[in-house]
């Protein structure tokens, strides 16, 4: 069993950055696929991004080119900067686990493909 705890949310202003840690605990992420999610008030959880066992990313069109997944195996940490922030980008942020990918390149964007979820950590962005 994995545990997955977010942390580094917070109050920030339009335009500035923010950086969210997802670490894991309980068994190494190091051949998980990883992705982060979000959920605004009264709107479904979407996706953001992810990241292979290799490396490999994608990332919503919203924030392609603002924000930026990245691990660390050795601290089994995964990453999210956010960076030119609006305030639509306000909401619950959960990182998840893929616990058997496909290949080490595989990809994950929709939520029924994760096996391990965190709580979530709050990210509000001010106008």
């Amino acid at each position: 069993q994995v545990q997955l705890v977010e942390s580094g949310g917070g109050l920030v202003q339009a335009g500035g950055s923010l950086s969210l840690s997802c670490a894991a605990s309980g068994q190494t992420l190091s051949t998980y696929a990883m992705g982060w999610f979000r959920q605004a008030p009264g709107k479904e959880r979407e996706f953001v991004a992810t990241i292979s066992g290799n490396g490999r990313t994608y990332y919503a069109h919203s924030v392609q080119g603002r924000f930026a997944i990245s691990r660390d195996i050795a601290k089994d940490t995964v990453y999210l900067q956010m960076s030119s922030l609006r305030p639509e980008d306000t909401a619950v942020y959960s990182c998840a686990a893929v616990r058997r990918p496909y290949n080490s390149g595989s990809l994950y964007y929709r939520e029924f493909d994760y096996d391990y979820w965190g709580q979530g950590t709050q990210v509000t962005v001010s106008s």
